[in-house]
């Protein structure tokens, strides 16, 4: 791919992004009328607002995505009709697979309780609408039909590794996760956002890279998932131990204490932007 003159990926960035903001905005009136980014960003309640703050975030970065790996600057008939293409197919993934993430984590209440304005919840729901913005990112690429299949089957394949990810090592805490985010337990909430980023960045550097073929882009894949397991160390020995001074211990311990019982929200950032920090380290160095 030629490189791209500054003014014209500009233009294409700008425009990328107003076009999947529209549809964002469209589609929320049409499926939801009662809830809008613009409507809910002006009221008071906080879990509506840090729930599409994750929503707009993410449509941010398959915007980005949607330029950097579809336009070519040959033609910008060409280039419109791709980048939209890959754009929206997208923003549908990231509202899809937000709301199941969702859902499976509050098992269905999650609507109720971000209209109650429960800000756990809502951080929470968020995160996973920017997880699904991160991997949708390194998934879409091509600039052909046969490509967006292909980016649909390598997404789907990156939320599923996500999910079992974010699921194992949620097993390790002695609390449970979506009873504490439903409690309005910030702590809970900001532990859990920064494992669901920090999982979505080390799955989207995973798939990072050009197709060569199964085999090898697979394995390719389950090398770069190996380093994702850094993050039980970090959390349970450089965290809990060297940080918090705390004994060691395989499960539970002084963290745990912190954020189930004591809902420290401290402690629940501080482990939250340690995932995130291990996993911006990993991808910067594969």
């Amino acid at each position: 791919m030629d490189e791209l003159k500054p003014l014209y990926a500009a233009g294409f960035a700008v425009g990328t992004t107003l076009f999947l903001l529209a549809l964002l905005r469209v589609g929320q009136r049409v499926l939801s009328p009662k809830s809008a980014v613009d409507k809910d960003l002006a009221d008071h309640n906080t879990g509506r607002q840090l729930f599409h703050v994750g929503q707009v975030a993410g449509v941010f970065l398959v915007a980005a995505a949607s330029v950097k790996n579809c336009v070519q600057g040959k033609s910008w008939q060409h280039d419109v009709l791709w980048a939209a293409a890959f754009g929206a197919m997208g923003l549908a993934l990231v509202v899809v697979m937000g709301r199941v993430g969702t859902q499976l984590l509050l098992r269905s209440r999650t609507a109720a309780e971000i209209e109650r304005g429960n800000a756990a919840v809502g951080l929470a729901a968020g995160a996973h609408y920017l997880s699904a913005g991160i991997i949708a990112s390194y998934a879409i690429a091509g600039t052909k039909l046969h490509e967006l299949g292909l980016s649909l089957l390598f997404f789907a394949i990156a939320m599923l590794t996500q999910f079992v990810f974010v699921t194992l090592f949620r097993a390790l805490t002695t609390y449970d996760d979506a009873d504490q985010i439903q409690g309005e337990n910030l702590a809970a909430a900001l532990s859990y956002a920064g494992l669901s980023i920090g999982i979505a960045i080390i799955v989207g550097t995973a798939l990072d890279g050009d197709f060569t073929g199964w085999a090898t882009s697979m394995r390719g894949y389950a090398e770069i998932l190996v380093l994702g397991l850094a993050l039980y160390p970090v959390r349970q020995f450089f965290v809990q131990s060297l940080l918090l001074g705390a004994p060691l211990a395989l499960r539970g311990g002084k963290l745990d204490v912190a954020i189930g019982a004591e809902r420290h929200e401290g402690m629940g950032a501080l482990e939250g932007v340690t995932y995130v920090a291990v996993a911006l380290v990993i991808a910067r160095l594969t």
